[in-house]
């Protein structure tokens, strides 16, 4: 019998429902918070003025709650995307060809990007591009890659190399009905289990650039600055620290547990029907 901890364990047998709240309420500030505008003026730094107070700039800490979402998720998610888009199509290619230098020249140059320490590398183009979300989601995108490219190609070689696939082939399918129609479906479990943990390690990696002081500008409305910013001031105005970076915990935990939980029912449901 495996051992486990008895707060890992605790935290693992929350109800489903409770996932699912502590990743929609913080997706549902950043999707329709910057479209609510409150008539707040600016306060004294860190006073109690509005419902959380105002931040060591005298803004509304309320208001910079509801548009830092866009930043904070926005870029994670630009960057998981761009990351399976192209790692995806680059494992594919390299999983389905017959040429083993082919496969060679798509995955070897990747591996060089894998012993780099992923913070230090979005750190640097975050500094050479500063105040750019672009450039740091294109960043975090570029150290997900390698990983992405690899699990695909792990996952569609025995597809890609089936008799179906040859068949397809003598029938004259074109390559991406039959590697996104077949072999992608070969690809979607081991995918649908490292999707958690890859946004949230995005989120993490995004924070932690903006909250160095390296991303995002002093002023940006974005969680991670925001509590970055403001921690000089935490036993003046606590909310200016904590409201931002509740938002922050509460997505990555419960996406975590919500993605481990489906993955562990979809695997049940898979050996039953076996």
């Amino acid at each position: 019998m495996k051992a486990r901890l008895p707060l890992a364990g605790s935290v693992a047998r929350l109800p489903l429902a409770v996932s699912a709240v502590l990743v929609v309420v913080p997706l549902l500030v950043a999707v329709f918070g910057p479209f609510v505008h409150l008539e707040a003026a600016p306060g004294l730094p860190y006073s109690s003025q509005g419902v959380l107070g105002t931040d060591g700039l005298g803004r509304d800490v309320l208001q910079l709650l509801l548009s830092g979402g866009r930043t904070a998720l926005g870029m994670a998610f630009g960057a998981v995307l761009i990351a399976y888009i192209v790692g995806g199509l680059i494992g594919l290619t390299a999983a389905s060809t017959r040429h083993r230098w082919l496969d060679e020249a798509l995955i070897r140059p990747l591996d060089v990007l894998l012993p780099l320490p992923s913070l230090l590398v979005i750190s640097v183009v975050a500094v050479g591009w500063r105040a750019s979300a672009l450039a740091i989601t294109f960043a975090v995108a570029m150290v997900n890659v390698p990983t992405v490219a690899r699990l695909v190609r792990a996952a569609a070689l025995d597809a890609a190399s089936s008799p179906v696939v040859e068949a397809l082939r003598m029938q004259r399918e074109s390559w991406f009905g039959i590697h996104l129609g077949y072999v992608g479906r070969a690809v979607l479990g081991p995918v649908a289990a490292d999707i958690g943990t890859r946004i949230t390690l995005a989120v993490f990696l995004v924070a932690s650039v903006n909250f160095l002081g390296l991303g995002l500008s002093p002023t940006a409305p974005d969680w991670a600055v925001s509590v970055s910013r403001n921690r000089e001031g935490l036993l003046l105005q606590p909310w200016a620290v904590l409201a931002p970076a509740f938002m922050l915990v509460s997505f990555t935990l419960g996406f975590n547990l919500l993605a481990d939980r489906l993955v562990h029912r979809s695997r049940r449901l898979v050996e039953v029907a076996r």
